[in-house]
């Protein structure tokens, strides 16, 4: 992956140094590093320069990124996924139920990481795969991934400082109240890999707001299932966040065969779907917002 960037100094940079402004502008540690090894990595002025000179009104930095080599270990392979968006910086993707983010063991070629891998491949394209947000592996819906390290480094920062906003969409078993907030902290529960559970002592702090929708029912007689269809938003990135506090409010997810084994409701996986993102562009600061319907 090669990259280009052209920056035209102002009154605002004046007797920065070349490193805090290119910090200033979202640029890690790690970019910076791989740059100044990089011919015409950094350049002032139509010059190569050191990160240490101090630039001025009317300075014209520029920036040459160069990726030669693809993530090593993730083996091209077509696993289907929906591109909605895509520009040089980075790709908006819809992932489907049953696919996970990244390989571990027991799957080594069935992830995103691994059709995104051939997606680049096909183009004869060195793509380093960078996933800026998570989803679990039967969650479905939409994706943020950085094309190049630049775009992937201020996306993160984004990510850190709660600056990407994101919405979901969910059927809860039962009547929820119209609207609420669940505040619990979250931890692995003791005994297993993948679980986690409410503690109050180990856990760190978990935020979910939600807002109901509409509300229906599956089936009829004594098979009838009342359903609560959702909206909510995150305030923290904890693993199964959502899935727990529904479940620890009397209201799992319709689906959900780990915290909610008794009744699947006919669903193959937990209802749970990355319903929106609200973001902005990582190069060129436009606000950017993609959504995209629940699959059920």
């Amino acid at each position: 992956m090669i990259r280009d960037f052209r920056y035209e100094l102002t009154a605002e940079a004046a007797d920065k140094t070349i490193t805090q402004y290119l910090h200033q502008m979202g640029y890690s540690h790690h970019i910076i590093t791989s740059l100044k090894r990089t011919p015409a990595g950094i350049c002032l002025n139509g010059s190569r320069a050191y990160v240490s000179q101090r630039i001025r009104p009317g300075d014209i930095l520029t920036i040459h990124l160069e990726e030669p080599e693809s993530s090593r270990g993730i083996v091209p392979a077509p696993v289907p996924f929906d591109i909605l968006y895509e520009d040089m910086d980075l790709l908006i993707v819809n992932k489907p139920a049953d696919t996970p983010i990244h390989p571990s063991p027991g799957n080594f070629n069935n992830t995103l990481a691994n059709g995104i891998a051939c997606y680049f491949a096909r183009q004869n394209i060195p793509y380093v795969y960078r996933c800026i947000n998570r989803l679990d592996r039967d969650t479905t819906g939409l994706l943020i991934l950085a094309k190049h390290g630049i775009s992937g480094a201020i996306l993160s920062n984004q990510m850190m400082k709660r600056r990407i906003i994101r919405t979901y969409r969910a059927l809860a078993e039962g009547i929820t109240p119209s609207e609420g907030t669940i505040d619990a902290p979250i931890a692995r529960k003791e005994g297993s890999v993948i679980e986690r559970c409410i503690n109050y002592e180990a856990g760190e702090r978990a935020v979910t707001h939600y807002r109901r929708l509409d509300k229906g029912q599956i089936g009829s007689g004594s098979e009838k299932i009342l359903y609560s269809r959702l909206e909510l938003k995150l305030e923290t990135g904890r693993t199964h966040q959502i899935r727990v506090h529904m479940q620890s409010i009397g209201h799992p997810l319709l689906g959900d065969t780990l915290y909610h084994p008794e009744n699947h409701a006919g669903f193959s996986h937990q209802a749970l779907h990355s319903y929106s993102l609200k973001f902005t562009h990582p190069i060129t600061g436009a606000p950017m917002y993609f959504s995209v319907p629940e699959p059920w």
